[in-house]
Parts: structure tokens; C-alpha cells; sequence
């Protein structure tokens, strides 16, 4: 069964730091883009961030450029999430996906595995 599983999510104060993970099981994530998206309330979910399936090419939305950076370990079947400078407008949760095509979009859509999602709450 190929299941994508995120961790690393908590409650932090504004201007801490996260650092997300994505592992899978049931499949190898070398061979796919894998891609971060967070959902808040009442929000549609957005892309954050995505990294080639080298990790040679990244890509980053706007609003966490600077303050975030992608990076995964294949030899670990692993991709990180690191959150710097959190912000209470990063609250949501984060989900990690897998792009099969690997077109370092940030659209929900072209991704084909999604996980289950971990909460992040950033409160002062």
C-alpha cells in the first residue's frame, strides 16, 4: 500500500521554528517531486513549497520564500519541511504529496499521493 506519512508538527510561538517530515512506505520516493501544501480553516489548500525528485530544483510560494526550505534524503525515503521565522498566518495543516510527472507546480492537482496531514499551530 503507498502511503505518504508527515510528522513533526506542534504549537509554536510566533518567530520559532518546525521542521516537518515526509516519509513513505509501500513505494520509493526518489522516483517522484514531492510537494508541501497547508490547509487552514475555511481556506482552500495552498502550495508551499516542492523539490525535484534530485532535489536540484526548488520551487516556493511567495509567502514562505526565505523563511522555509525543502530538502529530502532519499537513502532515507525522507523529505523535510524546515519552517523558520514562523508566522501565525503559517497556521494549518501541512501535507506532503507526491507527483508521479515531477512538474514542480504547486498545484494540488497534478499530485498523485497525498498523506494524512499534520497540524500546525503558530500562537502567541
Amino acid at each position: 500500500q503507498l502511503q505518504l506519512v508527515e510528522s513533526g508538527g506542534g504549537l509554536v510561538q510566533p518567530g520559532e521554528s518546525l521542521r516537518l517530515s515526509c516519509t513513505a512506505s509501500g513505494f520509493t520516493l526518489d522516483n517522484y517531486a514531492i510537494g508541501w501544501f497547508r490547509q487552514a480553516p475555511g481556506k482552500e489548500r495552498e502550495g508551499v513549497s516542492c523539490i525535484s525528485t534530485s532535489g536540484s530544483r526548488l520551487n516556493y510560494a511567495n509567502s514562505v520564500k526565505g523563511r522555509f526550505t525543502i530538502s529530502r534524503d532519499n537513502a532515507k525515503n525522507t523529505v523535510y519541511l524546515q519552517m523558520n521565522s514562523l508566522k501565525l498566518e503559517d497556521t494549518g495543516v501541512y501535507y506532503c504529496a507526491a507527483d508521479g510527472i515531477a512538474t514542480l507546480l504547486l498545484t494540488p492537482l497534478v499530485y498523485d499521493y497525498w498523506g494524512q496531514g499534520t497540524q500546525v499551530t503558530v500562537s502567541s
